[in-house]
């Protein structure tokens, strides 16, 4: 009986407390409710509060005699009106039923009715946010344009003044410039009579014309005084001594029609002609580019014109060269050709022997052929003399070719005087050889020379004088010789190998840098990337600048790589 009475105790106690509880949440749930709703009437409130009777007051003083600012001051009078009419009593009237539905603790309705309400202010806000914006629009036009028309007029004297301090160098575009001005002097006056009438519409427009006027005369001032020296001075004289340069190297036997000089000069000339013709007019845009183009073009073409130079020169001394190899192989040939039969009798000489010495000779007829060829070309001019001195480099590699086979050849059959005589043949190899390396290194002005060049160089020079001692001996070790030879040799082709890889590197690395130039601007890696590369190649460390040209190259165009190794294939 007392365990009953107990437990029943225990449970009303908890119903009490549970009661409680839905009391006490229900009434923390109608008093949030209560202060969403009167936080939504006093945002209401303020929307009433606004300053868009201020700024309309303020329109009503400017209204006078402009019919257009009229029409729009009553335009946003009534829909302002219309706002506080219409639309806040309409909000009023949600508020009300909002409340209604918190005493019949109608949850679902309350919140349907708090979501109107709030997208209902939220569209109030947003057509008095845009009244207001095209009130002030007009309020705030005078003082905002007057402003910007003064910093104009500062721009507008400032051009002016520079303009007739240095009038000389405008040339056929002062007529032009002046009158420019004169429209912008009128563009001005204008601003002050549509200020006048309050056609605050109509100003913005002015004030625009006027600001994109100026921006152009700008360039216009800043740039024609370039441009006419550029068209009137230093391409003309470009032109004449181009012309006189041509007509000069011509006249010497230089064959440069592959130049296209002459029509290109008639080009420039109409090109020029065009340029001018939108000068006149102020019409500016790529002017300088085009310009600084042509000039970049005569440029190349005096280097080209050196090329050719420095190219017949090197061509002469191979043409000497070759001749005095050719005697030299040709001696050695009609030597061994003669000598065979005797040589069979005294030495043990395999069929492979004697036919070796039968292709040496078609060979050597095929290779005087080619270059009987070239010398005919080079009689009828038919080629420009870096096309001749290649061609001369591949007759000359050929015979090179052909003096090693026939040293080979010489090594099993001849006597020691023939051993002489190979190396003498090899002697003038190598240095010819070495001569093409320099070459390859005077052609290219590479700004910085490693070591490593010099190095190989002096052991290449050791080498060649080491096989001269040999030569000047009496009596002579063959055997000594041939490994003074072989050893020169291996020197002088490292060498070779070393200054075309070196002048490879350094072209490939050179063409990444300026074809990367263009992204220096807009892209901080690539510049830091390029100025390393620029300290590695100037540090003559050709190699490791290609490579970081190419990998940052590679971060905004990947696969870079590819077209810059096809370069000067």
């Amino acid at each position: 009986m007392g365990k009953g009475l107990y437990i029943g105790t225990i449970i009303v106690i908890l119903l009490v407390i549970i009661v409680a509880l839905i009391i006490i949440v229900k009434n923390k749930r109608k008093k949030k409710i209560a202060n969403e709703i009167t936080n939504l009437e006093k945002e209401k409130n303020m929307l009433i509060n606004v300053p868009v009777l201020n700024e309309l007051s303020k329109v009503e003083a400017l209204v006078k005699n402009n019919a257009k600012l009229e029409e729009k001051y009553n335009t946003w009078k009534m829909k302002f009106q219309l706002i506080e009419n219409e639309t806040i009593p309409l909000i009023n009237d949600m508020l009300i039923e909002a409340d209604f539905a918190m005493d019949k603790e109608k949850y679902k309705d309350i919140y349907v009715r708090i979501s109107e309400i709030e997208i209902k202010l939220c569209e109030i806000k947003t057509k008095i946010k845009k009244i207001l914006s095209e009130i002030k629009e007009i309020t705030s036009s005078e003082e905002r344009n007057r402003a910007t028309v003064i910093k104009l007029k500062a721009l507008y004297r400032k051009l002016k003044k520079r303009f007739e301090e240095t009038k000389a160098d405008y040339e056929e575009t002062t007529k032009t410039i002046e009158l420019q001005f004169e429209t912008i002097e009128k563009r001005f006056e204008e601003f002050e009579q549509v200020m006048e009438r309050k056609d605050y519409e109509e100003v913005i427009y002015v004030v625009k014309g006027l600001t994109e006027m100026l921006e152009h005369m700008t360039i216009v001032i800043d740039e024609i005084p370039e441009i006419m020296l550029m068209g009137k001075n230093l391409i003309p004289k470009r032109t004449e001594d181009v012309s006189s340069e041509y007509i000069k190297l011509t006249r010497e036997g230089y064959q440069l029609d592959y130049l296209n000089v002459e029509y290109n000069i008639v080009e420039t000339e109409k090109k020029v002609s065009a340029i001018f013709d939108r000068v006149r007019v102020l019409n500016l845009e790529d002017v300088t580019f085009e310009l600084k183009t042509i000039l970049d073009y005569f440029d190349s073409l005096f280097n080209d014109f050196e090329t050719e130079k420095i190219t017949r020169k090197y061509y002469e001394e191979g043409l000497i060269d070759f001749n005095k190899k050719r005697k030299h192989i040709d001696k050695i040939l009609n030597s061994v050709a003669n000598n065979l039969p005797l040589m069979q009798k005294h030495y043990n000489l395999t069929d492979d022997t004697l036919n070796s010495v039968n292709l040496l000779k078609e060979e050597y007829d095929e290779i005087i052929r080619d270059y009987e060829k070239l010398e005919q070309l080079d009689k009828n001019h038919s080629f420009p003399f870096s096309k001749l001195n290649s061609e001369l480099e591949i007759i000359m590699l050929k015979l090179t070719k052909l003096n090693e086979k026939l040293n080979h050849i010489l090594q099993k059959v001849s006597n020691l005087k023939d051993d002489e005589e190979r190396a003498k043949g090899q002697l003038e190899d190598i240095k010819l050889l070495l001569k093409q390396s320099k070459y390859q290194i005077r052609k290219n002005r590479l700004p910085i020379i490693p070591d490593v060049y010099y190095v190989e160089l002096t052991e290449a020079g050791e080498a060649i004088k080491e096989i001269q001692k040999e030569l000047s001996k009496k009596p002579i070790d063959v055997d000594t010789l041939n490994v003074r030879v072989d050893t020169a040799r291996d020197l002088v082709f490292k060498l070779h190998n070393t200054t075309a890889e070196m002048v490879k590197s350094a072209l490939l690395s050179e063409y990444a840098i300026v074809y990367g130039n263009r992204y220096r601007s807009s892209k901080q890696i690539i510049n830091e990337g390029l100025i390393k590369a620029e300290k590695l190649f100037f540090k003559g460390e050709y190699k490791k600048s290609l490579e970081i040209s190419i990998s940052t190259l590679d971060v905004v165009e990947p696969g870079i790589h590819k077209k810059i190794l096809e370069y000067k294939k």
